[in-house]
This record gives structure tokens, sequence and C-alpha cells, in this order.
């Protein structure tokens, strides 16, 4: 059995972009963390961080060793 892993990124996604994601037509985000890895959630993973000015600000994304999400949180400023 392995360890978690957690993962440190940034995003801008506007409310429209959001929508999309909210309504289906995109079922995950990609992102690229700190040191360059990219990460695939799925999308509706972060409602709890959407705003009128849509999802903004650096996440820290804590998986499974099998890589399954385990939560995201929105990492102080």
């Amino acid at each position: 059995m392995g360890e978690e892993r957690e993962y440190t990124f940034s995003l801008s996604i506007s409310p429209a972009e959001f929508e999309r994601l909210y309504r289906g037509q995109a079922s995950s985000v990609l992102a690229r963390d700190a040191e360059g890895r990219t990460l695939r959630f799925p999308a509706l993973s972060l409602r709890q961080f959407l705003t009128r000015a849509g999802v903004h600000g650096t996440f820290v994304i804590r998986v499974a060793a099998d890589n399954r999400l385990l939560d995201i949180r929105r990492r102080d400023p």
C-alpha cells in the first residue's frame, strides 16, 4: 500500500468556462502543478470554490496511492 500525495496548482476559470464544466460539456479539469506535472480531476470537485468571478486561486489536491481523489482545498494566501 502506497502513500498519499499532494500537488499544488493554480487555477483561473471564468464563470462561463465553469458553466461548461458544470453542464457536462467537459467532465474533467487539466491543471499543471508547481513542478510541471499534469493533473486531471473531476470538474465538479471545484464547485465548492465557485464564486461569481469563477474559480481562482492556488489549491492543493490530495490523492491516494491509486490516484483516487481524496480532497481539494484552497491554499491560504
